[in-house]
């Protein structure tokens, strides 16, 4: 007879373990603000939100055009995005085109949807506005209702609750989703229940957001109106804006932008991917509401674009979410541009990965999924013309990268003087009187060239290419591409790593003070000559082969020098070792680190290593030193849960490394560290 699987104990916020993001499902939890004490809650601060050393894009307002809101609704929410270290499925759901959309709400069905902070750190890199969901529904939703807007007060309490959530995790704001009917004689509080919550976060936080869901009317009634009209008016005259339901008609959005008047663009007309009653019938012809919605000139509100993964769309996700994505860029465009400033860098990672590498090094071969580890998302054709014989370009995740776990991979061939470009960012840089440099690391066939084309603008309008050439003949390269472009500069400096065979750094400085960046493209091209045994050869028509690795544009004054190790206070916490076999042990355990003379750090991200220290049988019985990784942290917090000591480990050193903006990284011997010696 088998042995019944244990039931496990129920979640207590309150007891240290792995690190996890959760809603608030009472209105007991969210007037008691027991969250706050909750051993959880300063690992789902989002980067920033306490720092106030950089200026955020998406604290500044919406624009003034139609505008492109996300809801995301995979799975009913806290899947693998739960776990705020990261876990260990590199197929976990993620989103990277960012560049398409204004807002992004993360939504689940619990009362106080708090969004897991990876997706606040992926959003707000790209400029993009985050909000949290407060939702009732069904019976359950009626009564909490009722007691929400018992009174005014009661109204205005809650309200100032869910902005300090808000403030507190860093996130922009809410959508208020009232799927009950409301008893008529309490309309007057929910009307003051939007209101204030509108008041609160936009005096508590600049830039911030709340949008109504239509659903319940000013009459108390569970009525969809599927536009803007007098029955869900007030509430959007109350907030920032309403998502409209999904099942609205052709001419709807131009009547909601109508009553909307001067504000048409806080009119989000919805659109629900799977299909359901949606306008355009959703999935693969989501576009054809998209389209007539930017006619009527107001925004939109996709809701659930999980669909994708969530209903295996072939051939594979990757494919099929850049497909997908690549429609609604056609139908909408490009929202979101960088660089906008400096220092600005791109590793081209989306998060999930088989490995991972620091500069050219494999650090770590265990498959992994972390939204927080996005950096700026590449702006690649998702739906270019892939003839048989040009270069394809894909984020790939199975070749060694630079750094990170992916990188942009160019494969196929190229004939005679013919080059291939693709965009991968689309810009609004404005260079000043500094020189700028240029770094990018390439790993290619011999004869396969990378470059970088650079578009410009001057404040005349005047349009200006730059070629940033890739090592190779100076002449020949010059020759070949002079009358493409206005300028070909060639890299400054070129580095080989010895370390790491086959990676080349290549750097090059530009000054175009007044110009503004607009564009940069990877340009590929093949040299017609190349050195073998000191004698030059020229080249046949044959496969093209290369990587990109990173991109960093910084002025050359930037300096990212880092606090020396002694300048930072490190600690442990919630210390737990536990027995194993053969002598082994695993050891649990919390690391905080802040600097001593109390200033705010401003670094966005810390890699975390442990090093294995101890007498190790062997012929020498030497001491033997073990480093691994063990993930990233985007606060100044780090969890180690049941790390595993083999027998004959005596201290376990714990090392911080700190990163910059602009991807540089500190010596791991100079990095703040945190030594532990293993109980006897």
């Amino acid at each position: 007879m088998s042995t019944p699987t244990p039931t496990p104990p129920p979640f207590d916020p309150s007891r240290p373990s792995s690190p996890i993001s959760y809603p608030i499902k009472t209105l007991e939890e969210l007037e008691s603000r027991s969250y706050f004490d909750s051993f959880h809650y300063p690992f789902n601060k989002s980067w920033g939100c306490t720092q106030g050393v950089r200026s955020n894009a998406a604290e500044k307002s919406l624009p003034m055009r139609p505008r492109l809101l996300v809801c995301h609704d995979m799975a009913g929410g806290y899947g693998d995005d739960k776990w705020v270290q990261g876990g260990d499925n590199p197929d976990a759901y993620a989103i990277w085109h960012w560049y398409l959309m204004d807002v992004f709400v993360y939504f689940s069905h619990s009362l106080v949807t708090l969004p897991p902070p990876c997706w606040v750190n992926a959003a707000h890199l790209h400029g993009v506005k985050v909000l949290g969901t407060f939702i009732t529904e069904w019976d359950e939703g009626k009564a909490i209702t009722r007691k929400l807007l018992e009174t005014k007060e009661s109204a205005h309490m809650y309200a100032e609750r869910l902005t300090e959530l808000a403030v507190s995790l860093g996130f922009d704001g809410w959508l208020i989703n009232m799927e009950v009917e409301v008893d008529i004689e309490q309309i007057p509080n929910l009307k003051e229940f939007v209101s204030h919550l509108t008041y609160a976060m936009h005096s508590s936080k600049d830039g911030s957001l709340v949008i109504w869901y239509d659903s319940v009317t000013v009459f108390g009634k569970l009525e969809w109106q599927d536009h803007l009209n007098d029955s869900n008016k007030p509430f959007f005259d109350a907030c920032d804006g309403i998502f409209v339901n999904y099942t609205w008609k052709a001419n709807y959005p131009k009547l909601s932008a109508d009553v909307a008047g001067s504000r048409q663009f806080d009119v989000y007309m919805g659109i629900d991917v799977f299909g359901r009653g949606t306008f355009g019938g959703g999935q693969w012809t989501t576009n054809v509401a998209l389209d007539v919605i930017k006619k009527d000139n107001v925004s939109a509100a996709i809701f659930a674009p999980g669909w994708v993964l969530e209903t295996n769309q072939p051939p594979d996700f990757q494919t099929a979410q850049n497909r997908w994505w690549g429609l609604v860029e056609n139908s909408w465009g490009v929202s979101q541009k960088y660089p906008k400033s400096l220092p600005f860098y791109s590793n081209f990672d989306q998060g999930h990965g088989y490995h991972i590498f620091m500069d050219g090094r494999k650090i770590s071969t265990k498959p992994w999924n972390n939204i927080s580890c996005q950096s700026f998302q590449p702006l690649l054709d998702c739906l270019e013309d892939q003839r048989p014989n040009a270069i394809q370009v894909s984020i790939d995740f199975n070749e060694a990268s630079y750094i990170g776990g992916g990188n942009i991979t160019l494969k196929g061939s190229l004939d005679g003087d013919t080059y291939f470009t693709t965009r991968i960012f689309q810009g609004e840089l404005l260079f000043g009187n500094l020189p700028v440099l240029f770094t990018f690391s390439v790993k290619s066939d011999v004869s396969s060239m990378v470059g970088l084309s650079l578009k410009f603008s001057s404040q005349a309008l005047e349009k200006t290419s730059i070629l940033l050439a890739s090592r190779g003949d100076s002449v020949l390269n010059t020759k070949q591409f002079s009358s493409k472009f206005n300028r070909v500069i060639m890299p400054h400096q070129v580095k080989r790593l010895d370390a790491t065979p086959g990676w080349v750094i290549q750097e090059s400085r530009l000054a175009m003070e007044g110009y503004t960046l607009t564009g940069i493209h990877i340009i590929c091209y093949r040299s017609k000559h190349i050195s073998v045994n000191h004698e030059i050869v020229t080249q046949s028509p044959s496969i093209y082969n290369a990587v990109l690795g990173h991109i960093d544009i910084r002025t050359s004054a930037t300096n990212s020098d880092f606090p020396p190790d002694a300048s930072w206070l490190v600690e442990g916490q919630f210390i737990k070792w536990t027995s194993g076999s053969e002598a082994s042990k695993t050891v649990s355990v919390k690391i905080i680190w802040k600097l001593k003379d109390g200033t705010a750090s401003w670094f966005p991200s810390y890699n975390i290593y442990v090093e294995k220290q101890g007498i190790v049988r062997n012929s020498n019985a030497l001491l033997e030193e073990r480093l691994e990784y063990l993930g990233l942290a985007r606060v100044e917090a780090f969890y180690i849960s049941d790390l595993m000591v083999p027998s004959g480990i005596s201290r376990l050193n714990f090392i911080i490394q700190v990163c910059s903006l602009d991807g540089t990284l500190q010596k791991l011997d100079c990095s703040p560290s945190f030594q532990l010696n293993v109980e006897g």
